[in-house]
């Protein structure tokens, strides 16, 4: 099959598992069967959505609710659990197959679950119960169900493969523990793409700077794990060798827990080294193509995944347009190939993160590339010390986290500082206008209209810099920017907060509105909510009045900039009364 074929083979496979429809699994391979034997692409690509079509319907029909009532078995946990603020979760498998979410809230049961890891089999007692109404995320992952637990009687390490993968987890977190406690969790999401316990001013750091991705294990993750083995197999025998790497990227698709970015990684990876070993050609597009056919027809809810959706849209990307771009672009190749890679990636998960998360940050273009020299270095000698850090620990495991502690603390100021920058995020209609100045530059400069190129160009760029003049607009006095939260701004900017605020969507929120800035944070009632907030507030910004009922006894009043602040104790809650007012000095006790 050409390229091309390969191509509409896996967009046959995407559409059909989209689709949901088609025959029985028997009669869709029988279909394959024939299409095989026609040696007809055509043939192929119309087999192949049916099957999607099928297997995916027959996925759907199996998400039946599990029946509600006492519980007392055997389960195969499938993810790590998970601390919530109320609770632990994970995935878990019965001994039929089915996919349970398992939930502790008590203290021993909340205990036994967070120390129990992928792969481990758990005697749980407790209850099922059908999963909440319209939780798609829980149907995308198979789940049928939720089991409370009660008791966790007995634990079991699993399989063999399963307790030597859990054993190198352990030693990189241990070895992890000789960096600073901030640092400890960017360090696992890094070489892991272990994203819990991420402090949530961190996490929207990366999300405003456009360098997420560099939490979630990729294709880049894998390749750097194969130039670590490299010199162990070399020393391997020529028939051995294409399965000692096989083994190698499946063991790190399984030391990494099999999620959707690595799945893409690691089958590509597959596909890769088996075509080299065979003495075949076979370009970046087939690699994809036939990478993403494979999974969907395995798994056709992976097209549901945002994080399969992201990593091959940032591969689409990047194979159709980094050639292109970097051809166009003038300077130093070195940097022109990283800001064409960067480009790329960029507009291939444009669609996604827009229709996902509302938008493209404009930094993520400079951000990624003041963070991509520190990219690899953290990746290969974060594992490869870190392996060594968890045996020796103590201080040696400090001396050997040394570089990664200093690699760690680049990228994260990277994302700290690009997050800050008021360039804003691009939008569907930004997103349109420079595909239409990228068409029209191309276009032109293919036949030489260099006024037509500049055009083009001069409409990029204009639509890159709108983000940031609209936020340079005049805000609006009041808005409520997240649940619990209210802000005002007029000369000053006010924040209201009451027991419902979630921390991640409020940082997120201020960023969005292009806040740089809080004069007064008042806290209308005091829940552990409403505390973390202000923590990751505190993380963020320069706090000078807090105001909260345990430290106002009395009524006060304030003039900050255009805003008239007055607040009044009742009981447990503040009464806050915020209207515009002429810019006067504070009156009221010291807060």
């Amino acid at each position: 099959m050409s390229d091309r074929a390969t191509v509409a083979l896996a967009v046959a496979a995407v559409t059909g598992a989209l689709t949901g429809w088609g025959p029985s699994p028997w009669i869709g391979g029988a279909l394959l069967v024939a299409a095989f034997a026609s040696r007809r692409p055509v043939a192929l690509v119309v087999t192949v959505f049916v099957c999607a079509g099928g297997l995916a319907a027959r996925a759907e029909v199996g998400l039946v609710a599990a029946r509600p009532g006492p519980f007392d078995g055997w389960v195969t946990a499938l993810t790590d659990a998970e601390a919530g603020r109320y609770d632990v979760h994970a995935d878990a498998r019965l001994g039929d197959g089915r996919h349970l979410q398992v939930v502790a809230s008590s203290g021993s049961a909340r205990a036994a679950l967070l120390a129990a890891s992928a792969g481990e089999r758990l005697h749980i007692v407790g209850r099922v119960e059908r999963p909440p109404p319209g939780a798609s995320w829980l149907a995308n992952r198979h789940v049928v169900g939720v089991l409370h637990i009660d008791e966790v009687a007995a634990r079991s390490p699993g399989a063999p493969w399963m307790q030597a993968a859990n054993g190198l987890r352990d030693l990189l977190t241990n070895g992890a523990d000789a960096l600073p406690p901030r640092q400890r969790p960017l360090f696992l999401g890094f070489v892991l793409g272990d994203t819990r316990g991420q402090a949530v001013d961190i996490t929207d750091d990366f999300r405003g700077s456009g360098l997420s991705h560099l939490l979630a294990v990729s294709g880049q993750n894998v390749a750097f794990v194969l130039a670590l083995a490299g010199p162990f197999l070399r020393r391997v025998g020529l028939r051995a060798r294409l399965p000692a790497t096989l083994a190698v990227i499946g063991f790190f698709a399984l030391l990494t827990r099999f999620e959707p970015s690595v799945l893409r990684a690691s089958m590509m990876a597959a596909l890769a080294v088996t075509a080299s070993s065979l003495g075949r050609e076979a370009s970046s597009a087939r690699l994809l193509a036939l990478a993403v056919t494979g999974l969907v027809l395995v798994d056709p809810f992976l097209v549901r995944s945002v994080g399969f959706q992201l990593s091959v849209g940032a591969c689409v990307g990047i194979v159709l347009l980094s050639a292109p771009i970097a051809r166009s672009l003038p300077g130093p190749r070195a940097l022109v190939e990283a800001l064409a890679v960067s480009l790329s990636a960029q507009a291939g998960v444009a669609p996604v993160l827009i229709a996902v998360f509302g938008g493209i940050p404009v930094a993520g273009v400079p951000a990624n590339l003041l963070a991509a020299p520190a990219e690899g270095p953290v990746m290969v000698w974060g594992l490869g010390a870190g392996l060594v850090a968890g045996v020796l620990g103590g201080i040696a495991a400090v001396a050997l986290h040394w570089p990664t502690r200093m690699l760690i603390w680049w990228i994260a100021a990277v994302a700290h500082w690009a997050a800050a920058l008021p360039f804003g995020e691009l939008q569907a209609r930004e997103l349109a206008l420079i595909s239409v100045g990228a068409l029209v530059a191309a276009g032109a400069q293919r036949v030489g209209l260099r006024g037509v190129r500049r055009a083009g160009l001069a409409l990029i760029a204009t639509a890159a810099i709108a983000p940031a003049v609209s936020l340079r607009g005049a805000p609006p006095v009041r808005a409520d920017v997240a649940a619990g939260a209210t802000l005002w701004r007029a000369g000053a900017a006010v924040l209201e907060l009451d027991g419902r605020v979630d921390a991640a969507k409020l940082l997120e929120a201020l960023r969005r509105a292009g806040v740089t800035r809080l004069d007064m944070v008042i806290e209308r009632t005091t829940t552990p909510a409403v505390s973390d907030a202000v923590s990751a507030l505190r993380r963020r910004y320069t706090l000078d009045r807090v105001i909260t009922p345990s430290n106002l006894t009395a009524p006060a009043s304030y003039a900050l900039g255009g805003l008239r602040v007055d607040v009044r104790p009742a009981g447990t809650r503040l009464v806050v009364e915020i209207s515009l007012a002429p810019a006067a000095s504070a009156r009221g006790p010291p807060v």
